[in-house]
C-alpha cells in the first residue's frame, strides 16, 4: 500500500521519519513497513528527530493542543489514553499530572508509554519506576516507547486505508484485524463472573495478536507451568529446570486465544505461575525463539481472574494484567 508523508506523520511526530516512510513507499504488507519502520527510527533519525517525535505527544491524562500539528495524531492520542481516562479519579489525574511535570523538568520531555489499555494506576506506577533513571537510559527507553506506539498507528494505518479502498471499488475486502485499542478495551471491560457467581472460565488465561500483521495471532503453542521448586521462588540467577510443573498445553484459536491452560475452579492455588508463547515456531524469522511471563498469585488474589495477553510482533512485546 502507497502513504503519504502526512499520514506517517499521524504514526510518528518526527519529520525525517515521516519523509523516509513516504521515499520506502509502497509496501507490500504491514509486517514490511514495520521492518523499514523500525530501520528508519533506530538507524536513521538523529537525537533531534526524536525529541520532536516525543513533543507530538500530549502529556498522559491530558488533550492534544487544538493547533496540533497532525488531527489524526491527535485523535489516536485520545483513544489510547481512553483506558486510563476511564479508570482515573480526580486525586490520580492530579498526582499523574504533578509526576509529569517532575519528570519533564528532570529529563527535558514528555513521559512516553505506549498507553493503550493500561489504567491510569499502571501508568502512574510506571512512571515513578522510570523517575530515578539516569537520563541516557529513560531517554533509549522513550525511543523504544515511540517504536511501539508507531507500530501501532502502523497498524491503524493500514487498516484504514484497506476500509478505504474496498469502498471505493465496492467490493467489501475483509477487514485485516480489529483495531487493537477495542481488542485490549474488550478484556478490560469485560465483567469478572469468579466473585458473584462461580467461574465460567479458568482462573487463569491468555490470548495473542500480532501487532506486525494487525490481527490475532493464531496457531501459537502457549503452555501454563507452576512453581514448585525447593525453594519458595524460582531465583533469576540460579537454575530452575525441574521447578516447574505443567498445567496446561494448547494452541491459540483464529481469535488468538488460547484453549483452557488449566481446570475451571472456584480459587486457584495461590504460587508463582509461567505462561510461555512460542513465539519462534510461530514466527520463525523474529527476534525471539520464545517468550515467558512469571507472575504471582497471592493468598488473597486466588478468587481473582487474570487475563494475562500479549501484545506480539517479530521485534517486539507486550503485554499487560487484564480483568
Amino acid at each position: 500500500m502507497a502513504f503519504d508523508e502526512k499520514e506517517f506523520l499521524a504514526c510518528c511526530g518526527s519529520s525525517k521519519f515521516a519523509k523516509e516512510m513516504a521515499l520506502a513507499s509502497p509496501f507490500s504488507s504491514l509486517h514490511a513497513a514495520v521492518t523499514t519502520a523500525r530501520d528508519i527510527w533506530f538507524n536513521k533519525v538523529d537525537v533531534n528527530g526524536w525529541l520532536e517525535a516525543f513533543d507530538a505527544h500530549p502529556q498522559i491524562g491530558k488533550s492534544a493542543p487544538s493547533n496540533h500539528k497532525s488531527e489524526t495524531s491527535a485523535q489516536w492520542s485520545k483513544g489510547e489514553q481512553s483506558t486510563a481516562l476511564a479508570t482515573a479519579t480526580n486525586s490520580s489525574l492530579q498526582e499523574l499530572s504533578d509526576w509529569n511535570a517532575q519528570y519533564r523538568q528532570k529529563f527535558g520531555f514528555v513521559f512516553l508509554i505506549c498507553a493503550s489499555g493500561r489504567s491510569t494506576s499502571e501508568i502512574l506506577a510506571e512512571l515513578k519506576k522510570r523517575y530515578p533513571n539516569r537520563p541516557i537510559v529513560e531517554f533509549e527507553i522513550a525511543a523504544n516507547e515511540q517504536m511501539k506506539i508507531t507500530e501501532l498507528r502502523l497498524a491503524k494505518l493500514f487498516d484504514t486505508k484497506a476500509e478505504a479502498s474496498s469502498a471505493y471499488n465496492e467490493h467489501p475486502i475483509p477487514k485485516r484485524a480489529e483495531d487493537r485499542v477495542s481488542i485490549i478495551g474488550a478484556h478490560l471491560t469485560a465483567t469478572s463472573e469468579a466473585q458473584t457467581m462461580g467461574r465460567t472460565r479458568p482462573p487463569i488465561t491468555t490470548h495473542v495478536l500480532d501487532v506486525s500483521e494487525g490481527r490475532p495471532a493464531a496457531g501459537m503453542d502457549v503452555k501454563l507451568d507452576m512453581w514448585v521448586g525447593k525453594q519458595s521462588r524460582p531465583s533469576f540467577d540460579e537454575n530452575d529446570i525441574g521447578g516447574w510443573v505443567l498445567q496446561g498445553f494448547s494452541t491459540t484459536d483464529k481469535d488468538g486465544r488460547s484453549g483452557q491452560l488449566m481446570g475451571i475452579v472456584d480459587a486457584v492455588n495461590p504460587g508463582i505461575y509461567r505462561i510461555s508463547f512460542n513465539t519462534g515456531k510461530y514466527c520463525p524469522g523474529g527476534f525471539f525463539p520464545y517468550v515467558s511471563l512469571v507472575f504471582e498469585i497471592r493468598e488473597t488474589q486466588k478468587l481473582e481472574h487474570f487475563h494475562v495477553p500479549l501484545l506480539f510482533s517479530p521485534f517486539s512485546f507486550t503485554t499487560y494484567r487484564g480483568s
